[in-house]
């Protein structure tokens, strides 16, 4: 599969990027910022989050929830989401609509603060710390995604951190400590924009152009630390956290190769072959054969800096404790590990992501965000006409030496939720654990 792409970018430094397809009347617009929170100081961790809601409080010429009523009302949807090192910003229009949603993207780009009150801060931040409340603290598992990076990344590096970030930093944020925040990162330079649909590259061009060429480049931002990390953590790591569930879960993690690196091709093979769909290993095992388990995935979590992480869900069936879900989901680690795959299962691995992948680029708003991605992650949205030779290429031996290097037990975090029979704090047991990776 070939998709058209043009890219250019502005004197200001925002990357552009288009991809006209006439299929269906609608266009995306897609913006990428980098910045997540991974570019937040301490005692202020959570201001990535914070602008996803902000953003869509108003600008300079945009009143407070206007930009979802615009679109809305223009036949559109819209919304945002942050990462640990980006954030995105989307709308799917109608073709006749492109100018709309350019037009709010640029406005508040080039002018949000103008428009940023007191007031707002304080209502966001009461939004942003009942989100927490209500995805995070009382969501059953809702703690796993904020936990295990912290288990997994040692203190000092910038995936250690809550995403949504804390309430104390919160409620300590000041509108200067926004401001601060928003010309540092929310700059054109620091940005790409793609395009994707129903649309006119010559007057896409000039809309872009017009709104966003008038943005001044930013003053530059602050350098990451080293985000370097061993390929292994050396030790075998495990949290236990009594929760408000029926039925105990194990979240396992190994380091892995970086997003769009030669070798993290054989890693997200190793993931469909473990955990994708009903024919792999751990769903055939765990969840049929042996029935111990509900549900099992494995996935990836695509980061491009210092190491990425696969990670293994495995839910247990009623009945099953969580001593037993631990031994039955390392039976089957320890077996790919040691015996590695074959061919035929990363040919059925590949076809399935394959498959995925070509499906999702037939929608105008995954294709802009795939164009995004790899603009930002690697330098190149065309990147993206690639994957499938990419994953086609890879061979049963490189999984099999992946799974040898990287399942092995001294790289394996485990985090297991197990239903709470007391009111005690959560219990925290970290094995063997290297210093470095132990939990503040």
């Amino acid at each position: 599969m070939q998709i058209p792409i043009e890219t250019f970018r502005l004197d200001n430094g925002l990357l552009v990027t288009l991809s006209e397809d006439h299929t269906a009347p609608i266009v995306a617009v897609n913006l990428w910022y980098h910045v997540g929170s991974a570019n937040e100081r301490p005692g202020r961790t959570g201001f990535a989050h914070l602008f996803e809601h902000m953003l869509f409080q108003g600008s300079e010429h945009v009143g407070s929830n206007e930009h979802f009523e615009l679109v809305s009302r223009a036949g559109g949807t819209l919304n945002g989401s942050t990462w640990l090192d980006r954030t995105n910003y989307f709308e799917t229009v109608p073709a006749n609509q492109l100018a709309l949603a350019l037009w709010l993207e640029a406005d508040r780009m080039g002018a949000l603060l103008p428009a940023m009150t007191q007031q707002k801060l304080d209502t966001q931040r009461d939004v942003v710390s009942n989100e927490r409340r209500w995805s995070v603290d009382n969501q059953p598992y809702g703690t796993w995604w904020e936990k295990l990076p912290t288990l997994t990344y040692p203190e000092s590096h910038p995936f250690h951190h809550s995403l949504i970030g804390s309430f104390d930093d919160l409620a300590a944020a000041s509108l200067e400590d926004i401001a601060h925040f928003f010309t540092t990162y929310y700059t054109p330079d620091n940005a790409v924009l793609s395009i994707a649909g129903d649309f006119d590259p010559a007057e896409a061009r000039q809309f872009v152009n017009s709104y966003f060429g008038v943005i001044p480049r930013g003053q530059g931002k602050p350098p990451l630390p080293d985000m370097s990390l061993p390929p292994v953590f050396g030790r075998q790591l495990r949290e236990v956290v009594e929760d408000d569930v029926s039925l105990p879960r194990l979240y396992m993690a190994f380091r892995s190769p970086v997003f769009g690196s030669d070798a993290y091709y054989a890693a997200s093979v190793c993931g469909a072959i473990l955990g994708m769909r009903k024919a792999s290993r751990l769903q055939r095992a765990l969840v049929r054969e042996r029935q111990v388990a509900v549900d099992a995935h494995a996935f990836t979590f695509d980061l491009p800096k210092g190491s990425d992480l696969l990670i293994v869900d495995v839910t247990a069936r009623p009945g099953i404790s969580s001593d037993q879900l631990e031994a039955e989901v390392a039976i089957e680690i320890d077996r790919i590990h040691k015996h590695g795959v074959t061919q035929s299962e990363v040919d059925g691995a590949v076809a399935l992501i394959e498959t995925d992948f070509v499906s999702s680029m037939q929608r105008a708003s995954e294709r802009a965000d795939n164009l995004s991605k790899f603009a930002t992650y690697c330098g190149d949205p065309a990147l993206v006409n690639v994957q499938s030779a990419k994953y086609r290429a890879v061979t049963a031996a490189q999984v099999s030496a992946f799974a040898a290097e990287r399942l092995g037990v001294n790289n394996r975090a485990s985090l297991l939720y197990v239903p709470r029979l007391t009111n005690s704090l959560d219990s925290i047991e970290t094995i063997d654990a290297d210093p470095e990776t132990v939990l503040a």
